[in-house]
């Protein structure tokens, strides 16, 4: 529940808002950096979870590199301040222009999935006479054990290089004097719990840098991907997830090379608790069997639940002893997918009431559409020291 403060300038902004908070970013970041940094490792942070430019200039300075799968966001890496160094390019479907601005920028490696990306890569860098680094996105067959929507490193799924190409991926690059090799990469998907995968995706790891190792190729970079996840169901318990013991697992099951530097890309983790959605009741609707609140937000400024049919803790901002009652938490989009919750107990809700929608921070805003002419959702920051809000 937000302090009276804050609360008394949220009814003044209209809504529907994103409202993050920038203490408990800063926190976040600040322990996922120390877990990091203490034993080496390099951090990216997921663009694809957050482009806010506040949270993004946040992640700059706190010294964390870009994961990128887009040309535009490698550009917006770039115009936030991050050095080509320190960005990597993902994504099974690159353009062509998209390639020649990351290669103009030389960007620390490009995250290849397929045979024929590579190809490309390669004939665009000869044709610049620019020199492009790759790690190759190995599919290693690890069950993520997440929703089926987001979980990657399946041998059926889209995703990365199939083991049994992996040698005509290296075949390829030893041919072209503008491909250098720089590692290999691998993510197996999202919002992930169960610590014991992350075991399992090391086992895997180690089997591939002795593969490379067996054939005389050193790879320099060790790249496991992201995917860690967080407590939607009990934001307030655990507002920050355990990097220690994450990082600890790759620590203690990594199998490491003196000369090889290990990269991480996480994004879900470091912004989802500290962003939430705020929204107001328009109408109270009563059916046969069950009882609507119908808010201002809709899935074209949250879009998890209909498209994962994900689980946000949802509250009504200001205190109440209301006797509660339950809701189905719905959104006025013409699709009847537009539900934020189903049958969840609230205190009685009227027209005009606010409703926070937690955990939001991750694939929130950043999915937010325009459909049925919505006007584009606004963000709001609690200030670190200080309730005072400001547009982002």
């Amino acid at each position: 529940m937000l302090d009276t403060t804050t609360l008394e300038q949220i009814k003044g902004i209209e809504t529907p808002f994103y409202l993050y908070d920038l203490q408990l970013l800063q926190q976040t970041l600040q322990q996922a950096k120390e877990a990091a940094d203490k034993r080496n490792y390099h951090v990216h942070f997921a663009y694809k979870a957050n482009f806010n430019d506040v949270i993004l200039r946040k992640m700059h300075q706190m010294g964390f590199g870009a994961d990128c799968v887009s040309g535009n966001e490698v550009k917006k890496a770039i115009e936030i301040g991050v050095a080509p160094e320190n960005i990597t390019f993902a994504g099974v479907g690159k353009t062509e222009k998209e390639i020649r601005f990351a290669l103009q920028h030389a960007i620390f490696a490009f995250n290849v999935e397929s045979i024929q990306e590579l190809i490309v890569i390669g004939e665009i860098a000869t044709d610049m006479q620019q020199k492009a680094h790759i790690a190759l996105r190995i599919n290693p067959n690890v069950d993520a054990q997440t929703h089926h929507y987001i979980t990657t490193g399946l041998d059926e799924n889209k995703f990365g290089i199939l083991p049994s190409n992996v040698a005509e991926c290296v075949s390829i690059i030893r041919m072209n004097p503008f491909l250098e090799l720089q590692g290999i990469h691998f993510h197996i998907g999202s919002q992930i719990l169960e610590m014991n995968v992350f075991k399992s995706l090391c086992v895997k790891v180690n089997e591939w840098n002795s593969w490379f190792e067996e054939r005389g190729v050193y790879l320099k970079t060790i790249n496991v991907g992201g995917g860690l996840g967080v407590d939607y169901k009990h934001p307030d318990e655990h507002p920050i997830t355990d990097f220690e013991t994450y990082f600890s697992i790759f620590e203690n099951f990594l199998e490491i090379r003196p000369h090889q530097e290990v990269h991480f890309e996480l994004g879900r983790a470091l912004v989802a608790q500290c962003g939430s959605l705020v929204t107001q009741v328009q109408y109270v609707k009563t059916g046969i069997k069950k009882r609507f609140a119908v808010v201002d937000a809709g899935m074209t400024e949250l879009i998890r639940p209909a498209l994962y049919q994900a689980y946000h803790k949802i509250e009504k901002m200001t205190s109440s002893n209301d006797s509660t009652m339950l809701y189905d938490i719905v959104g006025p989009i013409c699709e009847s997918s537009d539900t934020f919750a189903k049958e969840i107990e609230l205190p009685a809700l009227s027209r005009g009431d606010l409703l926070i929608i937690r955990t939001a921070g991750a694939y929130g805003e950043v999915m937010a559409s325009r459909y049925n002419l919505r006007d584009a959702i606004q963000s709001y920051f609690i200030n670190d020291s200080t309730p005072i809000l400001a547009n982002g």
